[in-house]
Formats: structure tokens, sequence, C-alpha cells
């Protein structure tokens, strides 16, 4: 496929496997580049030093391009910038925070800068500080996500009207249907987390994937917006906020509550009960564990059928 994304990437296919904390390390986004996706480090859940060998590992296995997504809170985050400057990574998406703070910076050491948002006002703001492509995230997603809760849907044309660079739907796709609608809704290309979750590659804890592709419909819920809304499994740390709630707990107590680490502890470290589990809706459409380059071809093929069926509507 050509258009916009795959042009802005130079990969094959408009698929974008998301840089997500505990899951995205150097063997997933080198399997995603090598299948013709584009596959991202989860800089979030990585110290800058951790950051470095994961860029050199992922540099070792593909010959594709790749990247780096940056959530801006992160509280090192210069450090993590000068990692990626230094190891001449070329593209960089950034999260959950004002993309005016490092667009200029980094595009003007020649990075191809993407930014994640969940509403028009903010992909209105990404453009006119020059960002060369926006991430549209809709309320199904996992993980952290906006607070206005518009779904991919609603959120994409919503977006496409309003701005006139490349366009990336995520939040609820996880197969080459989802894909085929997004991109009619608007979008040039998709960004694909919780499918990549459970892929062999994904840094993912075992058994947190087997939760994954055990999961039924409504066994996600956002919560905690109070502190920064965020899509999980229901499991006993999840009981535990809704019990909170329930006796009208205090942000504070919400955030003793939370702690530190939680998503390392349930995602990455694979305890069920304590953990964080972040995940999207789209949890109850997948079924397997399979390879990540299996993933990519099937999204694609998935894609063709669907095309070819709507062609006859």
């Amino acid at each position: 496929m050509k258009n916009s994304i795959t042009q802005l990437f130079n990969i094959e296919y408009p698929i974008i496997q998301a840089g997500m904390v505990w899951a995205s390390g150097w063997r997933l986004a080198s399997a995603v580049s090598n299948a013709g996706g584009l596959g991202l480090l989860g800089a979030g859940s990585m110290y800058p030093e951790v950051l470095r060998e994961h860029i050199q590992k992922c540099q070792q296995a593909t010959s594709k391009p790749f990247g780096v997504n940056v959530p801006l809170l992160y509280p090192d985050i210069e450090k993590l910038m000068e990692v990626i400057i230094e190891e001449g990574v070329k593209i960089v998406f950034t999260s959950a925070g004002n993309p005016g703070t490092w667009t200029s910076y980094l595009k003007e050491k020649g990075i191809t800068v993407v930014h994640v948002i969940s509403s028009v006002k903010f992909a209105l703001k990404s453009q006119q500080v020059g960002v060369d492509a926006i991430v549209a995230e809709g309320f199904e997603a996992g993980g952290h996500n906006g607070r206005d809760e518009t779904t991919t849907m609603t959120l994409i044309p919503a977006v496409r009207e309003k701005i006139g660079i490349p366009l990336i739907a995520a939040g609820g796709i996880g197969d080459g249907r989802a894909m085929l609608a997004a991109m009619i809704l608007g979008a040039d290309g998709v960004q694909v987390g919780s499918r990549f979750v459970a892929s062999e590659e994904a840094s993912s804890h075992p058994a947190f994937k087997k939760m994954v592709v055990d999961a039924k419909e409504g066994d996600t819920l956002l919560t905690l917006k109070e502190l920064a809304p965020v899509r999980l499994l229901k499991n006993k740390f999840f009981k535990d906020i809704e019990q909170a709630y329930a006796r009208g707990a205090s942000v504070e107590e919400l955030k003793t509550l939370l702690g530190r680490a939680r998503a390392k502890k349930g995602m990455f470290e694979g305890d069920l009960d304590e953990g964080e589990l972040e995940i999207g809706q789209v949890s109850a459409t997948i079924h397997d564990i399979r390879p990540a380059a299996e993933i990519v071809k099937g999204m694609m093929a998935e894609f063709r059928t669907a095309q070819k069926i709507a062609a006859t509507l």
C-alpha cells in the first residue's frame, strides 16, 4: 500500500505497533518492522540506559524503520530524548503531554514527530506546533485514555474534518476489518496495541497474555479518572478501586492505593491479582497468541478481504 503514512515512515503497510509500557521491547518492535509495519519501543517503562539498549538491539535486529514512543510526563524525559538523538532514532511518537514542548526540537534534529491525542482540540494544537502526523485514540483503547470518552468511530471523522496532516486511528483496532473501517472514516493508517500484546515477541508476562486472550466483553473498564483515566482488566486490584470509590475515597487515598509500579507488577511480572492490567476493549476479540509477523500479514489479508466485501454492498 502506498499512502501518506507508508510514505512518511517508508514502510510497506500502514500498521503501527503501539509503544506500550512493559510490552513493547526490541523483539516486538523489530518483528513488526521486519513484517512491513512500523514497530515502536515503549520508552514509558524504560530508564534511559535501558532504552539505549533496546534501541541498539532493535537496530541490530532490523534494517527497517522503527520508532520510540515517549510519554511527555516521564520524569527524566530530557535523558530519554538525549538517548534517542545520540542513537540516531528517526521517528518519535509523543503522548501524554503538550506536543509544543519537544516537537520543534526533535524536528530540528531531523526526526519525524507524531503526537497521540484524544480530542479535536489537541489534534489542532498538535498540527499547529508542526507534528508530521497525529494518532487519534478512541475511548476503547487500553491504558491511559482521554477524559471525554470519545469513541474511535466518532473521533476519527471529527479529527479528519479539522486537520490536513496524516491521521492514524487507534482504539478498538485488532484486525483488518477494523482497519478498513478506520480508513473509511478518514484515517490514513492504524495504530494497534492490544493485538500485539498477545504476540510471542511482546515483553509482557505470559500470564498477562493468557488473561488477555481469555478476556470477554465487559472485562475492561475505564477508572481512576481523578488521577489519569486508565482502562484496566478487572481483577482484585480493580475491585479494590471500586470499593474505594464506594466508600468515597479522596484523591489522595486513590493515589495511595495505586502506589508505584502497579503496571510493572501486573503486566511485566505477572501478578494478576495486585497488578495494574492495562488492555483495550478489543481484547474480547483476541483469542490466540501469535508471532507479530503473522499478526501483520493476517491484518492485511483481512483488510483486503473486507475491501472486496465492501465493494459488493
